[in-house]
């Protein structure tokens, strides 16, 4: 397996949570929307347990269309429980698209980084952490440094 997708699914196991809430989606939504005001970085910002959406926030210099991206994104971790950065790095390696291995139409599904599935101790996936706006690893390591910031205060 490349390197890149063993450190993508190491991040999966590591970046877990000992329980998340309405508040825990606030604190962490609120950390990356104030990190983003302060860097001038245009992300639309999405958190999710279940369907439920507990956190959206779009930064100026964001448009409908990242709210689109943001969809295409949750609907694909949701469905293999992965990272959307994992599932993208994936097909690369396999040199096949989303629609060839999966029969999945790339219009509803999006296997680019910036979706990283919320993983609680002992019960499993529970939701999704979302961002869109830059490029696609960057979007990736937006959500990955939040959650691990947030994680490193919890302890």
């Amino acid at each position: 397996m490349d390197d890149i997708l063993v450190e993508l699914l190491q991040e999966e196991q590591e970046l877990q949570f000992t329980n998340f809430n309405e508040a825990t989606a606030w604190q962490i939504g609120s950390q990356m929307a104030e990190h983003a005001m302060r860097e001038n970085i245009p992300v639309t910002i999405d958190i999710q347990r279940g369907a439920h959406q507990l956190f959206h926030a779009s930064m100026r210099g964001t448009a409908a269309d990242n709210d689109e991206w943001v969809k295409r994104k949750v609907r694909l971790v949701n469905r293999f429980g992965h990272s959307s950065f994992y599932m993208g790095q994936l097909l690369k390696s396999k040199g096949r698209s989303i629609e060839e291995s999966y029969l999945i139409p790339e219009s509803e599904f999006a296997a680019h980084g910036g979706c990283f599935p919320i993983f609680v101790k002992g019960t499993g996936m529970v939701g999704t952490i979302t961002v869109s706006g830059l490029p696609q690893e960057e979007d990736h390591k937006l959500v990955v440094e939040s959650i691990r910031t947030f994680l490193a205060k919890e302890k």
